[in-house]
C-alpha cells in the first residue's frame, strides 16, 4: 500500500514535536543555571528563519508578495507566535493543569471552521476518530494540581485566547492554499515570530543567572530546530491532506511521544488519565488515517481513469 504524503508527515511532525516537548525541559528546568523559556522563544524565532531560508531555497527564493499572500502569512504567523508568548505569560499566573486542557483542544476551532467554511467532509469512521482524538488530547493534557500561586482570573482569558489563536492558525494554513505557497507562508511565519522577540526579551529576568553553555543555550537552540522543522512539515501536511483530519491527528499523537520519552528520561509514570489518553490517541490515529487512505485511493483511481478516457490514442 502506497503511503500518502499527508499521512507520512502527520506521523513525522508528532515525532519531532514530541522529542522537542520531552527534551526542552532539560535546559529550562534540569540544569543549573537554567536557560529561560523566554530566551528559548527568541532562539525558536531564529531557527524559524533558518528553516525558512532552507524552504525558500527549494523554490528559488520566490516569495509571494501580493496583499492577500502577506495577509495570510501574517495571520498564520501572529496567531502562532502570539500564542507561544501568551502561553508563557499564562503559566506564570495560572494552573498548568487547567490551562493545557483548554489550549490543547484548539483543533475543535479548526474542525468547525474547516467543516463550515471550507466544506471539508469525512467518513463516519474517521469522524469517530476525530472525536476520540479530542478526548485523547484532553486526557493527555491533564496534570496533577501543583502548588503554583494563582493570580486573579486573567490566566483564564489568556488560555481561551490561545485556544482560538492556535485553532485559527491551522485553519488559515488550509484556507490559504490557493493564494500562497507553503514556503512563502512559512517565511512570513518566521518574520512575525521575529517581530515578537522584543516582548520575549522584556519578559526575561536578566538579573538571574542564565546558562549560555552547551547544556543551556546551545541545547535549547538545537531542540528549537525540531520545533521549527515540525512547523514547516505541518503546513505541507495540511496542504496535502484534510485539516479536519490532520490537525486532531497530530495534536493527539505528539503528546503520546512526549509522555513515552518522559517516562524513560525522567522516570515519570503517566497518570491514569494519561494512560486513557494514550489508548484513545492510538485508536483515533488508526481510525482517521487508514479510513481516509482506504476511501481516497479508489477516488484517485477513478479520477485517473476518467482522465485517461479523454486522452486520444496514438
Amino acid at each position: 500500500m502506497k503511503i500518502h504524503r499527508w499521512l507520512l508527515l502527520s506521523i513525522i511532525v508528532p515525532v519531532l514535536w514530541g522529542l522537542w516537548g520531552a527534551l526542552i525541559e532539560i535546559p529550562e528546568k534540569w540544569v543549573n543555571p537554567t536557560f529561560p523559556s523566554t530566551l528559548g522563544y527568541v532562539l525558536w524565532s531564529l531557527t524559524m528563519l533558518l528553516v525558512a531560508s532552507f524552504a525558500l531555497r527549494n523554490v528559488h527564493w520566490k516569495i509571494d508578495s501580493n496583499l492577500r499572500s502577506v495577509g495570510y502569512g501574517c495571520a498564520v504567523g501572529f496567531t502562532g507566535a502570539a500564542g507561544q508568548l501568551l502561553l508563557f505569560w499564562g503559566l506564570m499566573r495560572g494552573p498548568a493543569y487547567i490551562i493545557f486542557p483548554i489550549i490543547c483542544l484548539s483543533p475543535v476551532v479548526t474542525i468547525v471552521l474547516s467543516a463550515t467554511l471550507l466544506h471539508e467532509r469525512t467518513h463516519l469512521v474517521a469522524g469517530i476518530g476525530i472525536v476520540l482524538s479530542l478526548l485523547a488530547i484532553f486526557f493527555l493534557s491533564l496534570q496533577e494540581p501543583g502548588n503554583s500561586p494563582v493570580h486573579g482570573n486573567g490566566w483564564l482569558a489568556i488560555s481561551i485566547s490561545i485556544f482560538f489563536m492556535w485553532g485559527l492558525q491551522a485553519y488559515f494554513m488550509k484556507s490559504s492554499a490557493n493564494f500562497i505557497s507553503p514556503e512563502g507562508l512559512f517565511f512570513y511565519m518566521a518574520v512575525t515570530a521575529l517581530l515578537l522577540c522584543p516582548l520575549a526579551l522584556l519578559l526575561t529576568d536578566f538579573s538571574a543567572p542564565i546558562n549560555w553553555g552547551l547544556s543551556g543555550a546551545y541545547l535549547s537552540g538545537s531542540l528549537q530546530l525540531l520545533n521549527s522543522f515540525g512547523a514547516l512539515l505541518l503546513i505541507y501536511a495540511i496542504r496535502w491532506g484534510k485539516a479536519i483530519i490532520v490537525v486532531p491527528m497530530i495534536n493527539g499523537l505528539f503528546p503520546v511521544v512526549t509522555i513515552v520519552l518522559s517516562l524513560f528520561i525522567y522516570h515519570r509514570v503517566p497518570t491514569t488519565y494519561n494512560f486513557i489518553g494514550l489508548f484513545l490517541a492510538i485508536i483515533a490515529i488508526f481510525l482517521m488515517a487508514f479510513n481516509e487512505v482506504k476511501h481516497s485511493a479508489p477516488a484517485a483511481d477513478a479520477l485517473i481513469a476518467q482522465h485517461r478516457e479523454h486522452i486520444p490514442l496514438r
